[in-house]
């Protein structure tokens, strides 16, 4: 009988094994194999970035997957990012991810109301890893705590991270508070759009797609000085017109409006259970936060992106999209005194109606 060892997997060939089974684990809410299978990774020397990014990460974003196509609850995906959190934390005190910062110093937060902290934590891990003194301060950091913070830290750049698009008006208001102390910003995740282009929009001196990307940008050198006088009008000259105020200060009362009205514009709805009706007030809500986000940011894309992927959500839990179109028209009845609202609402329906160009993405 042979005692000779199999042979090694490849290295992709490992890394997507691992993957396998640390979600395997995390499927099945097992913490402790999870964590188990993240430390003997680093003591078969696989790297700890590579752990973190494209073991930990990409099982992270296969739970996303699944509840998006309905296959896990709400609850198991938040119990899985619980497990993938204390995986990071079991990785960072590993000896093998320990290194002794020989940069400068970085703060690394979640923008006020962003409460998807995984993704900012994997950036602050990586950047430890590579050499740098990281000042990591969670989730919902609200501006003016950020700001003392980098009073007393006098930090070199801040990497700010949002995941949900209508963070974006607290996101600008953070960049542009750091800038004001001369601090530059680098920000990250998926609210600032596939290719950036809100962060440039709103005026951040520089943009990651992921954290491998954070830490290759800051190791090029250090990123531009910010001029300390920019103010937010500066980036947004189309708020001038009030719209996006006035919409996001009237989104109780629009929701109120539209969901009393909603029963004549849908009947379907007259035989909803309360668990029901009370869900059907909460996609009314987010329809108005992204409405008025899209005022903000003047893209009517980012709208139509929403409403189409908002369509794909109902329909993979069984629940009929023909609700969104009559909606849609009731908020465009209430708002039709505001031109670019008008025009955004009409978007949307032509993106849940027709083959409309920019349903898949923001645009």
């Amino acid at each position: 009988m042979s005692t000779s060892t199999p042979p090694r997997l490849p290295a992709g060939a490992r890394i997507r094994e691992l993957a396998d089974r640390l979600w395997n684990a995390v499927a099945a809410g097992d913490e402790y194999s999870a964590t188990d299978i993240v430390l003997r990774a680093l003591d078969d020397g696989i790297a700890p970035e590579s752990v973190l990014l494209d073991v930990i990460a990409t099982v992270q974003g296969r739970a996303g997957e699944e509840w998006a196509a309905n296959r896990i609850s709400v609850a198991q995906e938040h119990a899985a990012t619980s497990i993938n959190e204390r995986a990071v934390t079991a990785l960072a005190l590993h000896p093998t991810a320990r290194q002794r910062p020989y940069r400068g110093r970085i703060t690394v937060a979640c923008v006020d109301g962003e409460w998807h902290a995984l993704p900012a934590r994997l950036v602050a891990e990586v950047l430890k890893l590579r050499g740098w003194q990281v000042d990591y301060l969670g989730a919902q950091v609200p501006a003016p705590h950020l700001i003392s913070h980098l009073h007393t830290t006098k930090a070199d750049a801040v990497a700010l991270s949002s995941s949900i698009a209508t963070r974006l008006p607290a996101a600008h208001a953070a960049i542009t508070a750091c800038q004001a102390v001369g601090v530059p910003v680098l920000v990250g995740g998926a609210a600032f759009g596939p290719d950036g282009r809100y962060a440039r929009l709103l005026g951040a001196q520089a943009w990651a797609r992921d954290a491998r990307a954070a830490a290759d940008r800051l190791a090029e050198g250090p990123l531009p000085r910010p001029q300390v006088d920019h103010q937010q009008m500066d980036d947004l000259p189309h708020l001038a017109d009030q719209e996006y105020t006035m919409v996001a200060r009237s989104s109780d009362s629009l929701v109120r409006t539209v969901f009393l009205a909603l029963e004549d514009a849908f009947p379907a709805m007259r035989v909803y259970d309360d668990v029901q009706r009370e869900r059907t007030a909460e996609d009314l809500a987010h329809i108005v936060e992204f409405l008025a986000t899209a005022l903000y940011v003047g893209d009517e894309g980012l709208f139509t992106w929403f409403i189409t992927w908002t369509s794909q959500i109902l329909q993979a839990r069984g629940v009929p999209a023909q609700s969104l179109p009559p909606a849609l028209n009731l908020f465009a009845r209430e708002l039709k005194d505001f031109p670019r609202a008008s025009s955004t609402l009409q978007r949307g329906i032509e993106a849940l109606t027709v083959d409309h160009p920019t349903a898949g993405t923001p645009a």
